[in-house]
């Protein structure tokens, strides 16, 4: 018995290597988003820096980046001293990135069962929440980018907040953007997972959107920006498959409701897994090439992070992804 389990296991990396093989016939988008490091409106840069940084966001097609604002203290408030410099960056942005979005990246650990940092249970800290979004849309950011973790699909509280996240921002012609984790392997699981696997700092891991929760996510922001990174596979094609799978599965399910960023990652994972992001892109194009059409809303990559992405990963990212149409730019 046990050598036919690890023959069955065996099984695994060898059929995804022998998928792995053909070439994906999907190009790459122009609709790509980046998440960026405080420092950018925490610090003081220089006219060359911002020169550069605007160089770096043309020349990748970046329609969109995340820039790190907060985090929510857990009132829902952020100190003004850790934004003070947020003002002369979108002004840079406006001039050397013409047409790309600003947005403020904001988020906090959120509170289950006792743990956690910020509890969106609690409605004066949701509002509290929303006066802080006001606050950045006044500097002049185009979108306030949510990352709160972790979130359950039966999280009410979460969705009451980007209703009204999202009545402030469309009223002032601004974005709301999302990031979700990468989506259940089979939604009827979810309970028996949350029943069956410890539970760690009193979190019901794992925390993955389910089919219905996606769409309800999707039709409240103008932007899903899935965080497929953290793969935790052992060879190449198995991340690749990994990719490949969430990103048919997140396009055929909201691809035509909202814009999609499937998440790839610029650093390498612990303990030595092969994720890398050569191997990402590859698997986000495989994905596409499963679907029996493009989505109707525009959708491409989410790069994590401008910290950790050097130039020689910039270039293989322009090799591997952005011969793809120009009309998809999602501007």
């Amino acid at each position: 018995m046990a050598g036919f389990v690890l023959g069955l296991a065996a099984l695994a990396p060898a059929g995804a290597w022998v998928w792995w093989q053909p070439e994906p016939r999907s190009p790459g988008t122009g609709a790509n988003a980046l998440w960026a490091r405080h420092q950018w409106v925490g610090e003081a840069h220089t006219e060359d820096e911002y020169r550069a940084l605007g160089r770096l966001l043309r020349e990748n097609r970046m329609t969109d980046v995340f820039f790190h604002a907060g985090p929510f203290e857990p009132d829902g408030g952020v100190p003004a001293a850790k934004y003070r410099n947020a003002r002369k960056l979108i002004e840079a942005v406006r001039r050397h990135a013409p047409g790309v979005r600003a947005q403020a990246y904001l988020g906090q650990i959120r509170k289950v069962e006792g743990h956690g940092a910020i509890d969106l249970d609690d409605a004066a800290v949701r509002e509290r929440v929303l006066a802080t979004d006001a606050v950045f849309l006044d500097l002049g950011f185009d979108g306030i980018h949510y990352d709160f973790e972790p979130v359950y699909p039966d999280d009410a509280a979460f969705l009451t907040l980007l209703d009204r996240t999202r009545e402030l921002t469309r009223s002032r012609g601004r974005l709301l953007s999302v990031a979700l984790e990468q989506g259940t392997l089979a939604d009827a699981a979810q309970p028996v997972l949350k029943a069956l696997l410890p539970r760690t700092g009193g979190l019901r891991y794992p925390p993955r959107p389910t089919e219905r929760f996606l769409k309800d996510v999707a039709d409240r922001a103008d932007q899903v920006a899935i965080m497929t990174y953290d793969a935790a596979l052992p060879t190449r094609s198995l991340a690749g498959w990994h990719y490949a799978r969430h990103t048919a599965w997140t396009l055929r399910t909201i691809g035509d409701r909202t814009t999609v960023f499937m998440g790839v990652p610029t650093y390498r994972p612990a303990m030595g897994w092969a994720e890398d992001l050569d191997g990402a892109l590859r698997g986000v194009r495989r994905g596409v090439d499963e679907l029996d059409r493009p989505p109707a809303r525009p959708y491409g990559v989410g790069v994590y992070a401008d910290w950790t992405t050097d130039p020689a990963e910039w270039a293989r990212y322009r090799a591997n992804w952005l011969p793809g149409p120009p009309e998809n730019d999602g501007r």
